[in-house]
């Protein structure tokens, strides 16, 4: 999902162009500090979620294994993919050569994207297990405790085998200025291929479909718990707390879904942009210019903002991922 990190060199040129010279330090000093508060929010956030998971034997249930499994994905980012963006902002050709720069090279594209679709299937799975509570509450979950880790093995060879292509295609190129790590699509795959489909294709199956599909289902849950409750626990205490658990359980899954909407949405609207151009020069339509830059900005700031945004959300709507940090803290 962050192949636009890497086939927009030209449009990135042409945001520099944008800028006023004399602000570009400021801008600069600015991204430092929101990807430094990125890297520490997620690094911690993430790796609390899982500690709290693993030290705590009642929330050891399947949604939870699932956001657990999104965490480790989204230590993917603050890991391996945040340390070069900052390398980046202040390095104009790629940082090193030779075999280790052509690793770094794939790997910078290569692992976020796996992150990212690892992560919409945790989702896709989450929403699954709350249909199938609320709706279907009386029958055996569809996901149960035993074929979790499968689902979450899963999650990750389709990730993998979906963002392959990115070993094959991206590598350094060398120009007058220095090193630069560019997608050769049709080099690596021939001529007759695209990038641009490519791309569509991972949107659609991975981020608009699953999307669409959530929504249908966190409304029809939504539907499901304004017009009924549960036979035989509507004046049971046990069943009333079951109810209002599940609530808790559900605004916390939906918020995740749109944090992850919020994040990402955005930015795929600009990749597609940038990937079928309105001209033929391989650039933004010229029609956006200027004016669309800042949005393009945005969008790469909320993209990779997501992963400290997940477990931020996990924290403010789980009550007992919030117990769970207290008491993680006071044991320190």
């Amino acid at each position: 999902m962050s192949t636009m990190n890497t086939t927009t060199n030209g449009t990135h040129a042409h945001e520099s162009s944008c800028f006023d010279p004399d602000n570009l330090t400021a801008g600069t000093i600015g991204k430092i500090v929101a990807y430094c508060l990125f890297f520490v929010v997620s690094l911690a956030g993430n790796s609390f979620i899982a500690i709290i998971v693993y030290k705590t034997k009642t929330m050891r249930k399947t949604i939870n294994f699932l956001i657990v499994n999104m965490a480790m994905s989204d230590l993917l980012f603050p890991i391996f993919v945040f340390p070069s963006i900052l390398s980046e902002l202040e390095v104009i050709s790629w940082p090193s050569s030779g075999a280790l720069g052509q690793t770094l090279c794939k790997l910078h594209v290569t692992l976020p994207d796996i992150s990212v679709v690892v992560s919409i299937q945790c989702l896709v799975l989450i929403t699954v297990d709350r249909f199938s509570a609320v709706l279907f509450p009386l029958r055996s979950p569809l996901i149960s405790s035993k074929l979790c880790p499968f689902f979450i093995v899963a999650t990750w060879v389709v990730a993998i085998i979906t963002t392959s292509p990115h070993l094959k295609a991206l590598t350094l190129v060398q120009y007058p200025g220095g090193l630069q790590c560019e997608w050769k699509w049709k080099e690596a795959f021939g001529e007759s291929s695209s990038l641009g489909s490519y791309v569509l294709a991972v949107y659609v199956i991975f981020l608009y479909i699953p999307l669409a599909s959530m929504a249908i289902l966190y409304s029809l849950i939504l539907f499901k718990l304004k017009s009924q409750t549960i036979p035989g626990e509507k004046s049971d205490n046990a069943g009333k707390q079951r109810e209002k658990r599940d609530r808790h359980v559900l605004r916390m899954a939906i918020a995740i879904v749109l944090g992850f909407a919020i994040s990402w949405v955005p930015y795929s609207a600009v990749a597609l942009l940038t990937l079928f151009p309105g001209d033929n020069t391989g650039r933004l339509n010229s029609r956006l210019d200027c004016g669309f830059v800042p949005f393009g900005f945005i969008t790469r700031i909320l993209s990779r903002a997501n992963c400290a945004i997940s477990p931020c959300i996990c924290f403010i709507f789980g009550g007992n991922f919030r117990q769970g940090l207290r008491s993680l803290l006071n044991r320190a």
